[in-house]
């Protein structure tokens, strides 16, 4: 992995050189081997790119880099892992290196760039500039692996691997989006395209923009993103090309995929590991790469001591299964607390996950050994892995099954009271209820239960579920959301069931956005490359041949994905509650994080900043603070705005 800035700043020459350096020196964590710059002083245009070496260590594979020819100038941060099988179709005369860069440059100067992009299998983010037509193009991989945000300042572009880099350049301007502020508070991350700053866009995954340089600024602003590949047709194709075969057949030709594809991702000129915690995703991978690999694999697992959190000891079990070498690390909480300040330097943008703190960890904790590690990230999405995917139609069945009117009529008494009300009413009904209806916190369940009742649509059930906050914009001062994926029905992909349609818009809202953005960022500040082989293209465009019983099956997810893995692991050493991989933040935020929630959280710093309306995040805090209430998921979001606001203010 590298990092990659631009500049095209056509009203002046003069200083575009040394921006660029300034903007690149940024993202020294995304590439510490190396740097550079290249700059046509003609256009103007500045490119520079930051290295971490992965194929071809020698100077033949840095950037900026020229084609043979002389025409194309490419910057380019990710990994095509079919770059040797593209090599062996070209005819190019003479290789300066083995760089799957070089690579890259040959096939653009053969097929061109829609075509390179067609074919090429990987993660990356580019920037290519074609001198002879004056047209530069960025592209982003087609499922979201690598970030790449773009924007204007005034009649200038800038772009970049992160957003740090565009702050970096001088007198750089840009004001929060309090409509993309409301965003990350319904979903804990700004869904691309948008950015937490006006005038700053993500590019979409599966997306290319071709901007033209030379007919000036007014026309270079009208560009706009196409596809060149979409989430939504593979799904169309996929469920209306289903697989042809049974069971067997399907676990064969899904092992034989990923086999071939966790076989690719493995090469690299450095040593390779993996991320593992004993599950299902990661272990299904670890025990590929493991049959493939002629020495044990380094495998690495993060655990917090004595914490529900703790997967330490099943993955060492599974591990000592597979013949690994195998590295745990046992997390004090005094450890991951240390971390927490660090999070705003290592994240552009605010992310509120509260596995950004463990993914750092073990980042570090492998980068010690290896400079890349294989993840199993992507496996929920595609193979049915999340809960909200087995109960979520049931519990909507359910729902259903009472006519609207009396839903609503049911909603309305629900609401009648407020929860400090039901919570009076059930104390006083205690001695008298059935255990099971002696509920913790009951009006605030009352009040969700009513926010369900009065939904019409599963869409909308959905949404409730994947939202912290309801309504953000009755907290965020002045705040409109803008239209997402979301709220977009035109873009909605086309399914056969609501369990297909749920993993459908999570691989193109919560995986790029939230999943795949904290892994690159937590890798990227220990310097370490990561590489989700489930989400080869390949991989993608087969899981959704398979139909949903391959994927949901007896009340299970990934029931594919597990039949593989039982070739190669007992069940009993993988059939275990999905943990996930956070930290106990409710707990924290009522002990030794208190102090540091209560400044970020304080009515004057909250009314000075303007940001937020001061009541009801304040009213939240003292209920968290009293035990009966737990609100971390809407309480850490803000938390981490208002760490990562102060940290970008001292930036600019």
């Amino acid at each position: 992995m590298c990092g990659i800035v631009g500049i095209w700043q056509p009203e002046a020459a003069i200083g575009i050189e040394a921006a660029a350096g300034r903007m690149v020196r940024t993202l020294t964590h995304r590439g510490p081997d190396d740097d550079g710059v290249w700059v046509d002083p003609a256009v103007p245009l500045a490119l520079a790119h930051r290295r971490l070496s992965i194929l071809d260590l020698s100077a033949a594979g840095r950037q900026p880099m020229l084609s043979s020819c002389g025409r194309y100038v490419l910057v380019y941060n990710g990994e095509i892992y079919n770059h040797l099988d593209l090599r062996a179709e070209l005819d190019a005369t003479q290789w300066r290196g083995h760089s799957d860069t070089e690579t890259l440059l040959a096939c653009v100067q053969a097929w061109g760039l829609r075509r390179t992009l067609e074919r090429a299998v990987g993660m990356f983010a580019l920037a290519l500039w074609d001198r002879d037509s004056g047209v530069l193009s960025l592209a982003r991989d087609r499922v979201g692996e690598k970030p790449l945000f773009w924007g204007w300042q005034a009649n200038t572009l800038l772009f970049g691997s992160e957003l740090k880099a565009l702050l970096a350049y001088p007198g750089f301007r840009a004001g929060v989006d309090r409509g993309c502020l409301a965003l990350f508070l319904r979903h804990g991350y700004v869904p691309a395209p948008w950015s937490i700053y006006e005038g700053v866009s993500k590019l979409l995954p599966g997306h290319c923009v071709d901007i033209c340089l030379r007919q000036g600024s007014a026309l270079a602003k009208s560009a706009l993103p196409y596809p060149y590949w979409s989430f939504n047709n593979t799904v169309t194709e996929g469920l209306s090309n289903p697989f042809d075969g049974g069971d067997v057949e399907a676990i064969r030709a899904l092992e034989s995929r990923l086999s071939e594809t966790i076989g690719s991702q493995m090469l690299a000129d450095v040593p390779v590991g993996a991320f593992f915690s004993g599950g299902i995703d990661s272990s299904t991978v670890v025990s590929l790469m493991q049959k493939q690999s002629s020495r044990p694999v380094r495998t690495f697992t993060i655990g917090f001591d004595g914490s529900e959190y703790d997967e330490a000891k099943h993955a060492e079990s599974v591990a000592r299964h597979l013949g690994t070498a195998h590295t745990p690390l046992i997390v004090r909480p005094e450890d991951a607390l240390d971390v927490i300040p660090l999070l705003p330097s290592m994240y552009c943008e605010p992310l509120s996950a509260d596995s950004q703190v463990p993914l750092y960890l073990i980042s570090k904790l492998a980068r010690q050994h290896v400079t890349v590690a294989l993840s199993g990230d992507g496996g929920d999405e595609l193979f049915g892995g999340y809960n909200r995917y087995l109960g979520a139609r049931r519990v909507w069945l359910r729902m259903q099954s009472l006519p609207a009117p009396l839903r609503h009529a049911f909603a309305a008494f629900l609401r009648s009271m407020s929860p400090e009300g039901w919570d009076r009413v059930f104390s006083w009904l205690k001695p008298i209820l059935p255990e099971r209806f002696r509920l913790a916190i009951p009006g605030t369940k009352a009040q969700k239960l009513a926010d369900v009742l009065e939904l019409d649509t599963e869409q909308d059930y959905f949404r409730r579920l994947t939202s912290h906050w309801q309504d953000p914009a009755s907290v965020v001062l002045g705040a409109r959301e803008p239209q997402t994926l979301m709220t977009n029905m035109a873009a909605w992909p086309k399914t056969d069931s609501f369990e297909h349609w749920m993993m459908a818009m999570d691989a193109q809202t919560f995986l790029p956005d939230e999943v795949m953005a904290k892994v690159d960022r937590a890798a990227m500040a220990a310097s370490l490359e990561t590489r989700a082989p489930l989400l080869d293209h390949r991989v993608v465009e087969l899981a959704w041949r398979m139909p949903l019983r391959m994927k949901i099956r007896d009340g299970q997810g990934k029931w594919l994905l597990r039949q593989v893995l039982y070739r190669h692991v007992p069940r009993e050493l993988v059939e275990r509650p999905k943990k996930g991989f956070g930290m106990p933040i409710d707990d924290w935020l009522r002990g030794p994080l208190r102090d540091w929630a209560d400044n970020l959280l304080s009515e004057e710093r909250l009314r000075a900043e303007g940001y937020f309306d001061p009541a009801p995040i304040r009213q939240l805090w003292h209920q968290h603070l009293k035990g009966g209430y737990n609100w971390q998921y809407r309480l850490w979001p803000i938390l981490m705005f208002q760490a990562w606001i102060s940290s970008a203010e001292d930036e600019l």
